[in-house]
């Protein structure tokens, strides 16, 4: 007997095949690269975090925990420091003459150059002197005439003496007699005087030089008439040996330079160029003046040079410097050292232990780039002079001498 129809069992169906490197095992490839990737970098970042750490750690040791700094420095000299009053001033000179004529001509020749140096008594101009010789001659006739005269009326008055005495005539006549001899001793001195105004004249013909100095540029030419009413001068000679130099000061220092002048001082004066820089002439101090000007509050000092060198021209714009005493037995440095802070004036000074150290100072005189310290400071000791900005006290050191090497009084 047949059994009943099974169903005949099925064969499993075989999945269909797939191209190699396709699907779900090519995006894993994707992510293993990107995560080691992501491994490699995050390696490298932390090496370099680390590294970096350590150089840090290392350099802190000197520059985190105590660092050294680079200064400059420069060594305390001891010495003397001019006390200095600077003011502006003008070259003046000592002596202006404008030279003008006393008599009324013609000029006949010019016997200087513009700009020659001449001396006192020196001829500059000669006016033709013809008409004034025509007056001395005609005084000098005038006078022989009266001394005729007088003659005469001298031999007359002896006459009258005698016949007075005799009684021959009244003394009236003889009295007259005497009036004419006196008036014509009168008219020979009137007649002298002629004369030697005649001569003066001449003289004044033949111009010269009142002054010794520069003569300027010539103000008329040979062959002009002058008169001596002119309002123009001839020419116009300076004075330039010696020169003044006319400068001004505050009135606060008034005082000081007044009591060195009483005491019969003679201060130095020296003129430096508009810059401020060249020594052009040295002199001394002459005089100053007896107000002080209120608009300003100055006063003004006249000064003396020899200037033989001719450095000095009158209107010449000079920077002066007045010595008016001199500090001695200072420690003396640059001016740059000084500090100023809520303790007063201090510098630092570097030691033999490389280290900068604060020491406060008092200051005497200060005189250009130069500084005197009275106390404080000792001289031979360093201080610095460029790169205070960054020190504080006991801050360590690498010091360089203001030439450029290192700090010989520095222990290395």
């Amino acid at each position: 007997m047949a059994g009943p129809n099974l169903p005949e069992r099925m064969e499993p169906t075989k999945r269909e095949a797939r191209p190699q490197g396709t699907g779900p095992r090519r995006s894993s490839h994707r992510w293993v690269w990107l995560l080691l990737f992501v491994i490699v970098a995050a390696g490298v970042w932390y090496w370099r975090g680390v590294r970096a750490a350590g150089t840090s750690t290392k350099s802190g040791k000197n520059s985190g925990v105590n660092p050294v700094i680079s200064v400059v420095v420069a060594a305390a000299q001891k010495g003397d420091l001019p006390v200095y009053l600077n003011g502006l001033g003008n070259a003046t000179a000592f002596n202006t003459v404008t030279v003008k004529s006393r008599v009324d001509g013609q000029i006949l020749s010019v016997a200087f150059k513009e700009g020659q140096f001449v001396k006192a008594g020196d001829l500059l101009v000669q006016v033709d002197p013809r008409p004034f010789e025509v007056m001395l001659e005609q005084a000098q006739g005038q006078l022989a005439k009266d001394l005729a005269q007088l003659h005469d009326a001298k031999v007359n008055m002896d006459r009258y003496d005698s016949l007075y005495k005799e009684g021959v005539i009244p003394k009236q006549q003889r009295d007259t007699q005497q009036a004419t001899v006196e008036q014509f001793e009168g008219a020979i001195k009137a007649d002298q005087s002629q004369i030697d105004n005649a001569k003066l004249q001449i003289t004044y013909s033949r111009i010269t030089a009142p002054i010794g100095g520069r003569v300027g540029l010539r103000l008329v030419d040979p062959g002009n008439i002058i008169h001596a009413t002119d309002a123009t001068g001839l020419l116009v000679i300076t004075q330039v040996q010696p020169i003044a130099v006319i400068f001004t000061l505050p009135q606060d220092q008034l005082g000081d330079v007044y009591k060195k002048l009483r005491g019969g001082a003679k201060l130095p004066v020296d003129a430096y160029d508009r810059d401020n820089l060249k020594k052009i002439a040295a002199g001394s101090l002459l005089t100053i003046d007896n107000q002080i000007d209120t608009t300003t509050g100055t006063y003004k000092l006249k000064a003396i040079f020899d200037n033989k060198d001719n450095a000095l021209f009158p209107n010449q714009f000079l920077n002066m410097h007045l010595l008016l005493d001199t500090k001695k037995n200072l420690a003396i440095v640059p001016a740059a050292a000084l500090q100023r802070g809520p303790q007063g004036t201090y510098v630092y000074v570097v030691g033999s232990d490389n280290k900068a150290k604060i020491r406060n100072v008092t200051v005497a005189q200060t005189t250009g780039d130069s500084t005197g310290i009275s106390s404080g400071l000792d001289p031979g000791e360093q201080v610095v002079i460029d790169g205070q900005d960054k020190l504080q006290d006991g801050t360590r050191v690498d010091a360089r001498s203001s030439t450029g090497g290192a700090s010989g009084g520095q222990g290395q």
